[in-house]
């Protein structure tokens, strides 16, 4: 037994002598006594086992609140891991100048790509008197402009200044291009998870 199991073991019975001398002063029938005596007992051991696997409570809450926000990623170690959609891509919650903004992971975009809604949520100032770059798109070539994003942050991982292309044609979807997979010191999927080494 080590010195903390022996200080632990040595408060938890204080405070079982404390509880049974109050019971005892209040001078209640024996059948009550035993009953409140029984009722601090099991608070004391429901509050023990609850001590004991408070990790694997964290992991039971962790794994119960990314049911209720499946795009969030799971950051253990430095590490960011983010599960597969019911779409079979990779969805996450970054954020981008502090916003919470939603991308799909894209290895086949060569930058990172915001819609025009979301640039403008997140402040990102589109130099409108540059040349528009031409971009191919699943509905074909369309026109973008250049951005910046000044904090984009998965997590763990910020990049500062990414550079980003803005254009209202498309519409609501945000691309996580491999201007930022590139910055990492790895990425790879295993299985239903994509993983994430900053």
């Amino acid at each position: 037994m080590t010195g903390n199991d022996t200080a632990s073991l040595v408060y938890g019975l204080m405070l079982l002598v404390f509880v049974a001398s109050g019971l005892a002063a209040r001078r209640l029938p024996m059948a009550q006594t035993l009953k409140y005596a029984l009722s601090w007992v099991a608070i004391f051991g429901i509050g023990f086992v609850l001590f004991s696997f408070r990790g694997e409570a964290g992991r039971v809450w962790q794994r119960v609140s990314a049911e209720f926000r499946p795009n969030d990623p799971d950051v253990s170690n430095g590490t960011v891991r983010i599960r597969r959609g019911e779409d079979g891509h990779f969805h996450v919650n970054a954020e981008v100048n502090g916003r919470e903004t939603l991308f799909l992971i894209d290895s086949g975009a060569t930058t990172t790509a915001l819609s025009a809604a979301a640039a403008n949520a997140a402040g990102i100032a589109v130099d409108e008197n540059e040349f528009p770059v031409i971009v191919d798109t699943a509905n074909g070539a369309t026109n973008a402009r250049r951005a910046r994003i000044q904090r984009l942050s998965i997590g763990p991982v910020t990049r500062i200044d990414l550079p980003v292309l803005v254009s209202e044609s498309f519409g609501d979807t945000n691309l996580l291009g491999m201007n930022f997979l590139d910055s990492l010191n790895g990425w790879r999927v295993e299985g239903d998870t994509m993983v994430l080494n900053p």
